[in-house]
Parts: C-alpha cells; structure tokens; sequence
C-alpha cells in the first residue's frame, strides 16, 4: 500500500513497483525515476508549474549552500516536531533539496518515519525522485492533495502556494504545519539592479484559521553570490524572472558579484 490515494475516486493506492493500482482498477504507471503523476491531464498539452529552465537554475544555485543556513533549520523544526511513525509531507517539494536535507537529517537522528513530496512541475519531480530515493514522489497539485485525511503528521509549506483547507484535511488532529515565506528584505539587492523602483515584500499574516501559531523563527544573513552565473540563477529561480521583461533582464548581464540579503521567515502552527 502506498501512501497516496487515487485521484479519481479517492480509493487508497497499492504499489505494485511499477505502477500504482485503486481497488477500482484505476491504474498509475511509475516513471524511471520512480515517481507516479496523479495530476489529471490538461488540454492542449498546457505546462504545469515550474518549467526545466526554472528548476535546473534553482538546483544549480541551491547546490552551491547559499540557503543552507535555511535549510538546517527547517530540518531542526521537523526533527523536534515529528514522532516516530510520523508522516512527513513536502507539499510543493520542488527539486527536493529541502527534503533531501531534512530526511538525512531525521535519519541521522534515529526518527522512524515515511516521506512524501508533492509538486505540480513534472520537471521538479522528476529531479526530487533522483535525489531523494527513500522518499515517496508524485506530481500533483497543493489544491487537491491525493493523501488521505488526517494522515500527515508535520506539513512544509515551502514558498508554494497555500492551501489552508488541504493542509487541515490531510494534517493529523494536532499535526503541524511548517511554512515558510520571504521577509521583507529578502533578496532586496537584487531587486535593486533590476527595476528602477525596487520593493521590499509585504509583511506576512501569520494568523491561520484552524491552526494555532506555535512558534515564529527567522533566518537571516548576508552572503556574496560569487558569479555571474549564480545571480543569474537565483533571479532565474523566482517568480521575478516571468514577470520582468527582456531589457531589465539584462541589466544582470555584466554584473560578477553581488552582496545580498537572504531573509527567511518560518511560523510553525498546529491544528486545532
């Protein structure tokens, strides 16, 4: 039995190693990679989420341990709030480095657990499966969860789009919730070389109909990206990089080295 429930009729999955099967006959087959799409299929062949060129540059850039920082703590959060027997669920996973790096870090540790990521982007997935093998991968959406309810036992919540009414379906009776967002001034120098009236981003709302705030943590440093091709990446990497046009694009063209602000914020809630 798999951890996943069939898109079609809600009925558990059984994996079958090369393909996923309901009690229905409803059918999923597995990729080489080992992950199973149970996104339903879109008309006109249309992309969902992030494309190769976005995922390729957030992997380049993430590889290099400019967020690190970031990333140990959100392992530190999930491994003082998950149980042994606890589910863990990656809900807009990405390209997996986040929860490669908390499942070492749960392993390292002695936690008993199972993992599951979840991304719209096929592209995403497919390197999440590659990287992250002892974890469970499918490509489907954060609007309709295919995990039974009140399975999950700690949630992230990863600059992905938030879906309060799916995370308290799926989350255990006081399971927790680990979101993570931008501050303020993340990433506000490299706003700065691309528009002419740089912002810094709104203040987070951190109140959560159904779940109670059990903690709020930040990470914040300043750091040097050290080349061309990395500032590049991490512009590529946002949601900036579709909504800007070609001639502020280039204004990163000569530029080698930038000192920048990351600003993370974290808030940590609970069902009720």
């Amino acid at each position: 039995m798999s951890l996943f429930i069939c898109p079609v009729c809600g009925e558990v999955l059984f994996d079958n190693g090369a393909y996923c099967r309901c009690e229905r006959g409803h059918c999923f087959d597995k990729a080489k990679s080992g992950y199973i799409n149970l996104l339903p299929p879109s008309g006109h062949g249309k992309r969902h989420g992030d494309d190769k060129l976005m995922v390729r540059a957030r992997r380049d850039f993430l590889s290099k341990g400019y967020y690190d920082p970031f990333s140990e703590k959100l392992a530190e959060l999930c491994e003082k709030y998950i149980s042994d027997g606890g589910v863990l669920l990656d809900c807009g996973c990405g390209e997996g480095k986040y929860t490669k790096d908390i499942v070492k870090k749960l392993n390292e540790s002695g936690k008993c657990f199972k993992s599951i990521g979840i991304d719209i982007s096929k592209d995403a997935v497919t390197y999440a499966a590659k990287c992250c093998t002892d974890t469970a991968f499918a490509v489907a959406s954060c609007g309709a969860i295919p995990i039974s309810n009140n399975s999950v036992s700690v949630l992230l919540n990863i600059f992905s789009p938030f879906t309060r009414e799916e995370y308290f379906r799926v989350l255990e009776p006081g399971g927790v919730l680990i979101h993570a967002y931008p501050m303020e001034r993340h990433l506000y120098e490299l706003k700065t070389l691309v528009y002419d009236t740089p912002y810094i981003n709104p203040p987070e709302k951190l109140d959560t109909e159904g779940f109670e705030l059990d903690e709020s943590v930040s990470v914040c440093y300043e750091t040097e990206l050290h080349s061309s091709k990395d500032i590049k990446d991490l512009f590529m990497m946002t949601p900036y990089y579709y909504k800007t046009g070609q001639s502020d694009q280039k204004k990163l063209d000569s530029v080698e080295k930038l000192k920048i602000s990351f600003e993370f914020g974290i808030a940590v809630y609970r069902k009720l």
